[in-house]
């Protein structure tokens, strides 16, 4: 069976390649050069920690924004084939779930080839389910869909015996304030917080709980609310339609920003 639980079995991993879309590439959490950090740049930290000091560990993000599922598979499955590292997270299919006419179950089949060609391959494969979207404002009409898919691939990981990293249960994310401006993609600290839980999966030590509650908040006006919604249907909204309907995406001209194993 998949194991997602807290456990106190610690392991070693010496190499790391994550694969997927915006979101695994880092999207919402600029560092300091202007290259985006995420969740994996900030999970890869914490399984560096896990070696001995004089021990190399090696670290390739091969995700790029706005890919698909089969973009992912011919792009990115290769080359961490390839790569062969000791650890894999895949996440990917949350951009074919989004786009209208899509059905999970027929984006599941697919996702479950790619997850048999990883698991012969390379040492364990990390699969990631989707975020309860009950609260996001853009997809929380997409909820059953996601929903669904979310429930075949932690199917997908009992057959395959992958690890899950479960963004359906960590609860803290589902505040405004694990999101980005743009309400796509996580803002820093929900990118730390998925790290933390990431590491909580394979049973290692983290300094924080990633579902620490955040604090209060004052309550917000009406006014407030509508003067945010407005200014991000034409900041990020009406940006993002034109792109559909161009038949343009974000990760054009954009390449994996670490495309071989490299020491941290």
């Amino acid at each position: 069976m998949a194991d997602d639980s807290r456990t106190s079995d610690k392991h070693a991993f010496g190499s790391y390649a994550a694969i997927g879309d915006s979101f695994t590439e880092g999207v919402g959490d600029p560092g300091p050069d202007g290259t985006y950090v995420g969740w994996a740049d900030r999970f890869a930290v914490l399984l560096a920690d896990q070696l001995p000091e004089n021990d190399a560990f090696r670290y390739a993000n091969l995700a790029v924004r706005g890919r698909l599922l089969d973009q992912i598979v011919a792009e990115q499955v290769p080359r961490a084939k390839e790569l062969a590292p000791d650890l894999v997270t895949f996440c990917a299919g949350g951009n074919d779930i989004i786009r209208p006419g899509t059905d999970p179950d027929d984006v599941a089949e697919r996702f479950e080839r790619a997850v048999a060609d990883l698991t012969s391959a390379v040492g364990t494969v990390m699969v990631t389910t989707g975020f309860d979207t009950r609260d996001v404002p853009v997809l929380k009409h997409l909820r059953g869909k996601i929903a669904t898919y979310t429930a075949h691939v932690r199917a997908i990981a009992d057959r395959y015996d992958c690890p899950v990293l479960d963004l359906w249960s960590l609860k803290s994310v589902q505040d405004r304030r694990a999101w980005d401006d743009d309400r796509l993609h996580l803002s820093a600290e929900g990118h730390t917080r998925v790290a933390l839980r990431a590491a909580q999966v394979l049973g290692l030590p983290v300094p924080a709980d990633p579902d620490q509650p955040w604090p209060p908040q004052p309550p917000r006006g009406t006014l407030e609310v509508r003067k945010d919604d407005i200014h991000w249907a034409k900041e990020y909204l009406v940006p993002w339609i034109g792109r559909r309907l161009r038949g343009e995406s974000s990760g054009d001209h954009v390449e994996a920003k670490r495309p071989d194993l490299m020491p941290l």
